[in-house]
């Protein structure tokens, strides 16, 4: 019997990349999988290749960033399903104008919404389902910018994944009484959709090199498989070929 038979994961931001990963590897470990983001095309389309693996997959759509829709859709899944095991808090986003001369308002209210809000509200809408049934697990990316702050990342998206990474460890603080585990994924570069976002264009050659979103999917995989009797608080998963390496080494054989 697989893993997870018999459970149910909500994966948030499963049309594409790392959430469309980790929704495929959470299905094929018997998971009913509910898959959430802004764009139903993207989501049918993981359901689909769920589907052609023998897997189950509901598709929810909405917008994260608003409290009221993240409600809603858990009401259902609890309607529904009846149990919420595993979330995925995946959803995220970013700008080009992401240094403090170019930053607005309005771009960091969207950056911090889309990736530190909409994970808040999504943790606090399961969490009532997996304290009935006695368990859990949360996993949230985060970043590598999420532990060391990064001009290149932003400053928003620094600090919003900041706060993923204080929010799972908090989680723990609390939840572990009730029997649910959080655990922060602090990825460095995935080779995703997200990079189109970057102000500096990303090469073929240089996405080839980096991780990829199914090591990503399958860390998380991994993760939800634990027995319920430990948690992994916290993890970082990078590319053998590091590009900020490369390039301290490059900047240590000049000097």
């Amino acid at each position: 019997m697989a893993a997870l038979t018999g459970k149910v994961a909500w994966v948030t931001g499963a049309g594409s990349g790392i959430g469309q990963a980790a929704a495929v590897a959470l299905a094929k470990e018997g998971a009913a999988v509910v898959l959430t983001g802004r764009r139903k095309e993207a989501l049918q389309d993981t359901a689909a290749a769920i589907a052609k693996a023998g897997g189950k997959a509901i598709v929810k759509p909405g917008d994260l960033m608003k409290a009221a829709t993240v409600t809603a859709i858990a009401q259902e899944i609890d309607k529904e399903l009846g149990r919420c095991d595993v979330l995925v808090n995946n959803a995220g986003l970013n700008i080009l104008e992401r240094s403090w001369k170019e930053l607005t308002p309005e771009g960091a209210e969207h950056v911090i919404d889309g990736n530190l809000s909409s994970a808040f509200y999504c943790s606090i809408a399961v969490l009532p389902m997996m304290r009935r049934h006695g368990g859990g697990v949360l996993i949230h990316t985060s970043s590598m910018a999420g532990r060391n702050p990064s001009t290149l990342s932003g400053t928003a998206y620094s600090a919003a994944k900041h706060g993923v990474v204080a929010m799972s460890h908090t989680i723990n603080m609390e939840e572990c009484v009730n029997g649910i585990r959080s655990t922060v994924v602090c990825p460095g570069e995935v080779a995703t959709p997200i990079l189109d976002r970057r102000p500096i264009p990303v090469s073929q050659e240089d996405r080839a090199r980096m991780a990829q979103s199914e090591d990503v999917g399958d860390l998380i995989r991994y993760i939800a498989c634990l027995p319920p009797h430990v948690v992994i608080n916290e993890v970082m998963i990078n590319p053998t070929w590091n590009r900020g390496y490369v390039a301290n080494l490059a900047r240590t054989v000049r000097s």
